[in-house]
């Protein structure tokens, strides 16, 4: 029988992985710990995970008076899920989020819906409820702003929208340490696949290209991925990152050529994914648990309701983006 992984990892440089254990997986989502002189949580998790996080909190010594900062690279709700709880819970943090999210953290009620209409009757099982947060608890970014981790150590944001118009990318001043919430995409550790994350209805192919364009220019020295872990294979990682998003949408633009509805355009997709990922297809529990969180539909639809929205009949331009910078 297979050990249970620890609910947290020493990654060094006073950081923490936390597996938020989504729907009661391991390995699929993770929150992060920055145990500064103002301790930083970096991702709440959903708000079914809160009380894993706070013990984990706890575990390392943060109290409820002790955590300074909470932040969320966007406000999907496997990673802000848990803002209303872990404020809560935490007093004194304050909670920074990119500008075009943070109406959505006071009143919840439109994103839940949404998310409703997505996930239906699973939304409570997979997430459970996004508590609100009270407007005097959040600082908002916009283009670009700075998280105070003390002693001269700061995050650094910058707006990363493709993935979601208001995801933020986050970079530590003293490790490169480089947050990369959905907007690289999905890393498989099992695997080391790199799988797109692409749902409707905010996908924007041109966007997440320039922002991950913008993840290289900043050069890290490492990328912690919020699906999942820790990966030091920077360089390439990025470019498989973005050669795979460019694929997926190829893939998409070439089904919606010869069908007519995006059911079909799910299967055709998917027969062509599991082709190319025949060590993750190969693992049953892998597949399952990874399907749970960024379905080929969900990233199917996501595209699809993308190239509705625009003029591209022709795959091979897709994605040529300028550099952002």
């Amino acid at each position: 029988m297979s050990k249970t992984p620890p609910l947290t990892e020493d990654l060094g440089n006073d950081v923490y992985q936390i597996d938020t254990r989504l729907a009661g997986y391991t390995g699929i989502a993770a929150g992060y710990l920055i145990r500064s002189s103002r301790p930083c949580l970096v991702e709440t998790g959903a708000a079914n995970s809160a009380p894993l996080v706070i013990a984990a909190l706890a575990e390392a010594g943060i109290g409820p008076e002790d955590l300074a900062t909470i932040v969320v690279t966007h406000i999907h709700l496997d990673h802000a899920g848990g803002v209303g709880d872990i404020a809560a819970a935490f007093p004194q943090a304050q909670v920074v989020v990119h500008e075009r999210g943070a109406r959505h953290l006071v009143n919840p009620t439109r994103l839940l819906a949404s998310a409703r209409q997505v996930f239906g009757p699973d939304l409570d099982t997979l997430f459970g409820p996004l508590l609100a947060t009270p407007a005097e608890r959040l600082a908002t970014i916009d283009k670009v702003g700075l998280v105070d981790l003390g002693d001269g150590r700061r995050l650094d944001a910058f707006h990363a929208p493709g993935h979601a118009s208001h995801h933020l990318g986050l970079i530590d001043s003293d490790t490169g340490d480089l947050y990369t919430g959905d907007a690289a995409g999905i890393y498989v550790p099992e695997t080391a696949d790199v799988r797109p994350a692409t749902p409707p209805p905010d996908f924007d192919l041109d966007l997440a290209i320039a922002s991950m364009r913008r993840f290289q220019a900043a050069a890290p020295n490492r990328l912690l991925f919020s699906h999942f872990g820790p990966v030091t294979a920077v360089s390439d990682t990025l470019e498989r990152s973005i050669e795979e998003l460019q694929r997926w949408v190829s893939d998409v633009q070439q089904a919606r050529q010869v069908v007519e509805d995006v059911d079909h355009a799910i299967a055709m997709v998917r027969e062509r994914a599991a082709a190319r990922y025949p060590a993750f297809e190969a693992d049953a529990a892998v597949a399952e648990k990874f399907e749970h969180l960024s379905s080929v539909a969900a990233n199917v639809t996501g595209i699809w309701r993308w190239l509705e929205s625009t003029d591209r009949p022709d795959p091979t331009s897709l994605g040529r983006s300028p550099n952002p910078n």
